[in-house]
């Protein structure tokens, strides 16, 4: 392979997946080149085929997955077809894929350390120095504390904290080219940065090649030295960044756009509310001077217990919606999961709709679970794959013996039509339904017990910008048309200006700072706030304005 010849090289690349016999088309005529050192960014929703490409590339198709048509050569080899002893040899040393869930990227029964030593034995290391590499890699992927990490299992680790480890796993077998499939969609813009900048420098030191595949046009824009834009399996545009930003020619581009703030605002983050000035509405939940210690090992031995929140004192004003930000490990989701009585704090007071919880039994806080409802991170996880949508929309209503059947189905029925789904859909189970449907379903049953106020744990996260954008809007005219109060968990500071009207910035287990959004974010008085939202992707080289 000579210097001007492509790393990859794909043309007329046609793939499907086989149902009932009939190969349904998922990548239709796709060409696309990745030279050394560069980076290329594909961007579209779900379903428009940029995962299936990434996986053609390199043979990891599903068992009904076909290639149909075309060619994929890479580093001079062609895996259209290949056998996988051809594949094998491809994998790790010359390709190494992040893969977007790494709950499924990881082996659960083995520790951290020894995954990744898996990928450095590749290169005929061992002893001292393979576990000196382990820590190294970890540290290289921006993992806290890389020696302790090493030792620990995979359920021991926060998500983020899992998808360092992934990104760990593919730079220790020191490959020519990186598959980045939404490889910082789980973690926050800090860590984000970190990340993006290592393999950023990779490229820039080493001559890596990177393949990002993201929904997130503006991730793409800052990073990527190209970028191609996919819809329904078909590329419709491609271009330097700065071209499709500021002159996108295709219409389902400028939507990619409009569904982004940053990019819409010219890389300004720019928040939705603005209630200084305004009377704070009575609370509906406090958190005052809230701890939380966590035992780490035998404590019998001398282990010290792992502070996970240390006197936060929160406010969620009614009818309002209220942020927590932070990232990975910071001790957002643990601070939600202590104000709806999911744990229990160590010290400090929870006072929900003027009754205290703290020190209650199950029993006791039951019947406040009227109240607060949860809608978790992922949408995929969140639902019964057994249960119909309408059976599980009705099951906080069973539980609580509400209504009969009918008035039950009736009920079904109208949060469908509340969260813009047709009632036809309460027959179908979650595997029918996309992504966003999924979620539309999960906040119509938060929402059947009629709450007061529903607690989000990052809802769109595991969502493509289209759909995200639809979720926060659903929210926000939910909270007009009901009142609701809500605690909105985010690593995305972005996602967060268009929704809170006040938000806590929290590090290390600590609120360092809190306010109206529109203050924090126009005068930001923590170095840590600052450095949040200087971290926000989508602001490098953004034309001031994208129509």
């Amino acid at each position: 392979m000579t210097a001007t010849t492509p790393l990859v090289e794909i043309k007329g690349l046609d793939v499907g997946y086989l149902r009932h016999r009939v190969v349904h088309p998922a990548v239709v005529g796709l060409d696309l080149t990745v030279e050394p050192a560069e980076v290329v960014a594909i961007v579209g929703e779900s379903g428009s085929g940029k995962t299936t490409t990434a996986n053609a590339i390199i043979g990891l198709l599903p068992a009904n997955g076909r290639i149909t048509g075309g060619s994929a050569v890479v580093d001079g080899v062609e895996t259209a077809g290949a056998k996988e002893r051809t594949l094998r040899r491809l994998r790790g040393s010359v390709v190494s894929l992040i893969p977007q869930d790494p709950m499924v990227g990881l082996n659960p029964t083995k520790r951290i350390g020894a995954q990744i030593a898996e990928a450095i034995k590749l290169r005929r290391i061992a002893g001292p120095a393979l576990r000196a590499e382990v820590v190294q890699f970890l540290d290289q992927a921006g993992v806290p504390d890389p020696e302790l990490r090493a030792r620990q299992y995979p359920h021991e680790l926060s998500g983020g904290l899992r998808q360092r480890a992934l990104i760990a796993i593919a730079l220790a077998g020191r490959p020519k080219l990186i598959i980045a499939d939404e490889p910082t969609s789980a973690l926050d813009v800090t860590v984000q940065k970190r990340i993006l900048d290592h393999l950023g420098a990779l490229v820039r030191d080493q001559g890596i090649s990177l393949l990002i595949i993201t929904h997130d046009l503006a991730v793409a824009a800052d990073r990527s030295d190209r970028v191609i834009v996919m819809r329904n399996g078909r590329k419709v545009e491609q271009g330097d960044p700065r071209t499709i930003l500021g002159a996108p020619r295709a219409g389902y581009t400028r939507q990619l756009i409009a569904a982004a703030p940053r990019l819409a605002h010219g890389g300004r983050v720019v928040p939705r509310f603005d209630v200084r000035g305004q009377d704070e509405p009575p609370p509906i939940l406090s958190l005052t001077g809230v701890s939380k210690t966590f035992a780490a090992g035998d404590l019998r031995r001398g282990r010290r217990g792992f502070n996970a929140l240390d006197g936060v004192s929160v406010t969620v004003p009614r009818g309002r919606t209220h942020a927590l930000v932070g990232e990975s490990g910071c001790g957002k989701t643990t601070t939600l999961r202590i104000a709806l009585g999911l744990e229990t704090a160590t010290s400090g007071s929870v006072v929900l709709d003027g009754t205290e919880i703290t020190g209650r039994s199950w029993n006791q806080l039951r019947p406040l679970r009227r109240k607060a409802q949860l809608v978790h991170q992922d949408p995929f996880a969140t639902l019964d794959p057994k249960f119909t949508v309408g059976q599980s929309i009705t099951e906080p209503l069973v539980s609580f013996k509400i209504g009969d059947r009918r008035s039950r189905q009736a009920r079904a029925r109208e949060l469908l039509d509340q969260v813009a789904l047709p009632a036809a859909y309460l027959d179908r189970l979650p595997s029918e339904l996309s992504g966003g449907q999924r979620q539309r379903v999960a906040i119509a049953r938060a929402l059947a017990l009629r709450p007061d106020l529903v607690m989000l744990d990052e809802p769109v996260s595991a969502l493509d910008v289209l759909v995200q954008e639809q979720i926060l809007r659903l929210l926000a005219d939910l909270q007009q048309a009901l009142g609701l109060s809500y605690l909105f968990v985010s690593h995305d500071l972005a996602v967060v200006a268009e929704i809170a009207h006040t938000v806590s910035v929290m590090s290390e287990g600590r609120v360092v700072e809190q306010g109206p959004m529109a203050e924090v974010f126009t005068n930001p008085r923590s170095p840590y706030t600052r450095e949040l939202i200087d971290a926000i992707p989508g602001q490098r080289g953004a034309p001031e304005e994208v129509a």
